[in-house]
C-alpha cells in the first residue's frame, strides 16, 4: 500500500510539473494577484569576471506557503526559465532552511514566512556590462493554503543599477538565512530499507531536535521518524528509505539543528557510516535514566499480574513449590531462575537493537511474528504439557531436574513468552530502549528481567517468605496434572496464531512435530531399535518440512462489531480531516493483554452504540506480521510494541490511552466527544 501511495505521489508530481512547465507565462495569475508575491533584486552592479548574486524575494499572503527546491510528499518546486546576456550563467538557487510541515498526514517542506533565495549568476570575463538590456526570469512556483493549491508564475525583471544601504543590508540578512557547506565531506551508505548518513559536525555544537531535509527527490520516506546520533565529530541520521527509488550517486540536503533558521548544507558520498553513539532528541531521552530504570523494572514486575504472562504462571507455581528444600538450594534456584530471565530479555533485546541498526523495522516481541519462533514454541508447548499430564517424565527436562540447571532454562523460557506485551511503567522505558545508546538501552532490558524474575528471586533468599510455601509431598503431582491444563490452552492459542500467520499445513505441521515428539519420548526407554528410527523419522519429517509449508503470509482479518478501517498513515489523515473523532488501536494475535482488553472494552455493544452516535471512526492496526507502518506509528509514539490506543478528538491532538482499558474508557471518551 505504500508503495502505491508513493508512486501516485510520484505521478502526481511528475504530472505537475508538466504541467507547471507547459503553461504560458501569467496563464494561472490572469486577472488576480498571486497568493505569494515576487520580484527581483540584483547585490550590485555586475562586474566581468565576477559572480553576480540576485535575490528573489517571495512574501506569501497569510495562510499560504511556497516549497523548498524538494517539497516533500507533495507540492512542487520552483522552476526557474533565464533569459541572460551571452556567456552569463545561472547557479543552482541557494535556499534558507525550510520548515517541516504536515497537513493531513502529508510532509511537506516548505516556507510560510517571507524568505529570499539567492541566485549566483556568472559574469564571464570581457562582458560588456555598460547599457545592459534588463535580465529577466520566467519563475513558476505552487502556493498553498491548507485548503488550496494554486500553480502561480510571474516574469521577473532585473534593471541596473541597484544601489543602497537599505538593499545592502538585506542581502547580509539573506545571505545569515542561507545555511553554510560544511567543509569535510559525509558519507552515506544503505542498509536494509534504511539509509544512514554521517555528516562532520563539532561535537562542541548542540543540536536541539535536529532535522534532515533530504534534496533528492523522493529517496527517503518523509513521513518516517528521524533517528539522530552523536558518534565523535559526526552525527548520523537513519531514514527509512523510499524502495521506489534507485540508489542515488550523492546525496545531499541541509542538517536543520532544530532553533528556526539554523542549519548546515552537506553533500555525502558513499562511504563507511559508524554505528551506534548517543542518541539526540526525542521526548523519550529526555527522562531521566533512573526513572527509566525504575520503570523497567516495575513493569518487569508486573507483568507477574498481566494476563499475557499466564500461560507461564504453571510453570513458576511448579518452580516455587518445590523451593522449599533446603535454603541454599532455594537460593541457588532463585540465582539460576533469574540469571536464565535477565539473559533472555538481554538477548531479545540485543537482538532486536541488531536488527533495528540492520534497517529493520522491529519492535518488541517481534520473535512471535515469525512463523517458526511460533512453530518452536507450539512444539515446546506441547511437550510441557505431555509432561504435566505425566506421559513421560525426562530427569533433565528444565521443569522437573533439581539444581540450578532447571531454574535457569526454566527462566529463559518464562522470559520469551512473558514479554510479548508491555504493560504499565514498561511502555515508556522500552520505548527510550529504541532512542538510547546501546549499553543504556541494554540496562533498561536487564532491569525488566529483573523486575520479572523478582518475585522468585525474593522467596530464594527471604526464609519467611518461602515459609508461607505449601510443603512439598504427594500434591505436586495432582498440581503437576492440573497444571496441564492451561499449557494444554496455550498450545492451542500457538496453534490459532500459528494457523494465522502461515496457513493450515504450517500449523499442523508443527503440531504433528510436537505430538510425534512427546510419543518419542513416552517410548523411547522399551521401544525396539526399529520403533526408535521410526519414531525419529517422523518428527524429522515435521521440522524439516515446517520451512516449506508457509502457504500463507498474510493475516486474516477479524471480525469487529465496530467494523474498523485498516491502520495506514493515509487513512489516518483522511479520518481526521472528516472532522470526527477518532479511534486507533494496534493490536497482534499473540498480544494476550490486546485480546482482554478487546473483550472487556473494545468488542462491546455498548461501545459501538456509542461509536455510532458520536460518528467515530475507528481504525485498527494489525500487527501479528511485521508492518513497517505501524511500527512508525508506535515509534512516533514512544512505543515499543503492542497494545496501543490513541484517541483524536474532532479537531484535535491525540491522545495515548493506557495500555490496560477499564469497561467503559471508550463510552465516556465518545460521549465527551
Amino acid at each position: 500500500m505504500q508503495a502505491i501511495v508513493s508512486f501516485g505521489l510520484m505521478a502526481l508530481r511528475m504530472l505537475a510539473a508538466v504541467l507547471l512547465l507547459a503553461a504560458p507565462a501569467g496563464a494561472w495569475a490572469q486577472g488576480q494577484e498571486n497568493y505569494i508575491a515576487a520580484d527581483l533584486v540584483a547585490e550590485s552592479a555586475p562586474v566581468p569576471g565576477e559572480t553576480l548574486t540576485v535575490a528573489l524575494r517571495f512574501r506569501p499572503q497569510e495562510g499560504w506557503h511556497g516549497y523548498w527546491s524538494n517539497p516533500g510528499e507533495a507540492g512542487l518546486g520552483m522552476q526557474l526559465d533565464w533569459q541572460l546576456p551571452a556567456g552569463w550563467e545561472a547557479a543552482e538557487p541557494d535556499y534558507p532552511v525550510p520548515e517541516v510541515l504536515q497537513l493531513f498526514g502529508i510532509v511537506n517542506h516548505a516556507f510560510k514566512a517571507p524568505y529570499t533565495v539567492l541566485v549566483p549568476l556568472e559574469v564571464p570575463e570581457g562582458a560588456d556590462v555598460a547599457g545592459l538590456a534588463p535580465i529577466t526570469v520566467n519563475a513558476r512556483w505552487l502556493a498553498c493554503s491548507d485548503e488550496l493549491c494554486v500553480p502561480e508564475t510571474a516574469v521577473l525583471t532585473l534593471r541596473f543599477p541597484q544601489t543602497g544601504e537599505a538593499l545592502r543590508a538585506e542581502f547580509d540578512a539573506a545571505r545569515a538565512a542561507i545555511p553554510p557547506q560544511i567543509d569535510s565531506p559525509a558519507r552515506f551508505a544503505f542498509t536494509g530499507g534504511t539509509v544512514r548518513i554521517a555528516i562532520p559536525l563539532p561535537l562542541a555544537l548542540d543540536l536541539a531536535n535536529p532535522h534532515a531535509f533530504i534534496a533528492e527527490i523522493d529517496t527517503v520516506d518523509y513521513a518516517a521518524v528521524q533517528r539522530f546520533y552523536r558518534n565523535g565529530d559526526d552525527v548520523v541520521v537513519e531514514i527509512s528509505r523510499n524502495a521506489l527509488r534507485a540508489e542515488p550517486e550523492t546525496i545531499s540536503g541541509i542538517l536543520a539543528f532544530g532553533a528556526p533558521g539554523e542549519g548546515i548544507r552537506f553533500v555525502a558520498a558513499p562511504g563507511d557510516v559508524p554505528v551506534g553513539g548517543e542518541a539526540i532528541g526525542g521526548a523519550m531521552v529526555d527522562s531521566p535514566f533512573w526513572l527509566l530504570l525504575g520503570g523497567a523494572l516495575l513493569g518487569g514486575l508486573l507483568l507477574n499480574l498481566m494476563p499475557c504472562v499466564f500461560p507461564i504462571l504453571s510453570l513458576k507455581a511448579l518452580a516455587l513449590a518445590r523451593a522449599g528444600g533446603s535454603e541454599a538450594q532455594a537460593k541457588r534456584e532463585g540465582l539460576a531462575y533469574t540469571a536464565g530471565v535477565v539473559l533472555a530479555c538481554l538477548a531479545l533485546g540485543a537482538l532486536m537493537l541488531a536488527l533495528r541498526a540492520a534497517g529493520e523495522q522491529v519492535g518488541w516481541a517481534f520473535q512471535l511474528q515469525q512463523p517458526l519462533v511460533v512453530a518452536a514454541l507450539l512444539v515446546l508447548a506441547v511437550l510441557i504439557t505431555a509432561n504435566f499430564a505425566g506421559l513421560f517424565a525426562i530427569p533433565n527436562l528444565p521443569i522437573r531436574s533439581r539444581g540450578g540447571g532447571g531454574a535457569f532454562a526454566t527462566g529463559l523460557l518464562a522470559a520469551v513468552v512473558a514479554t510479548p506485551c508491555t504493560g504499565p511503567f514498561m511502555a515508556a522505558a522500552l520505548g527510550a530502549a529504541l532512542l538510547l545508546p546501546a549499553p543504556q538501552a541494554m540496562l533498561l532490558f536487564g532491569a525488566l528481567g529483573l523486575g520479572l524474575a523478582l518475585p522468585f528471586l525474593l522467596l530464594g533468599f527471604v526464609p519467611a517468605l518461602r515459609n508461607r510455601l505449601p510443603k512439598p509431598g504427594p500434591w505436586m503431582a495432582t498440581f503437576r496434572k492440573v497444571m496441564a491444563v492451561p499449557m494444554a490452552l496455550t498450545a492451542l492459542a500457538l496453534l490459532w496464531l500459528a494457523w494465522r500467520l502461515a496457513g493450515v499445513h504450517f500449523a499442523f505441521s508443527a503440531l504433528g512435530a510436537g505430538v510425534t515428539l512427546a510419543v518419542l519420548f513416552a517410548t523411547f526407554g522399551r521401544a525396539r531399535p526399529v520403533m526408535k528410527a521410526l519414531l525419529l523419522a517422523i518428527p524429522a519429517y515435521f521440522l524439516i518440512a515446517l520451512p516449506f509449508r508457509v502457504d500463507d503470509t498474510s493475516v486474516l482479518a477479524v471480525e469487529s462489531v465496530l467494523d474498523p478501517v485498516p491502520y495506514s498513515a493515509e487513512a489516518l489523515a483522511d479520518a481526521r480531516a472528516s472532522g470526527a473523532p477518532v479511534f486507533v488501536w494496534l493490536t497482534a494475535d499473540w498480544c494476550v493483554t490486546c485480546k482482554v482488553n478487546e473483550s472487556v472494552a473494545i468488542e462491546r455493544e455498548a461501545t459501538r452504540a456509542a461509536f455510532e452516535a458520536a460518528g467515530v471512526v475507528a481504525m485498527r492496526g494489525d500487527w501479528t506480521r511485521a508492518d513497517p507502518a505501524i511500527t512508525r506509528y508506535l515509534e512516533e509514539w514512544g512505543a515499543a510494541g503492542v497494545p496501543l490506543y490513541i484517541w483524536y478528538p474532532a479537531g484535535g491532538e491525540g491522545e495515548q490511552l493506557p495500555q490496560v482499558l477499564t469497561p467503559d474508557a471508550l463510552v465516556e471518551l465518545a460521549e465527551e466527544g
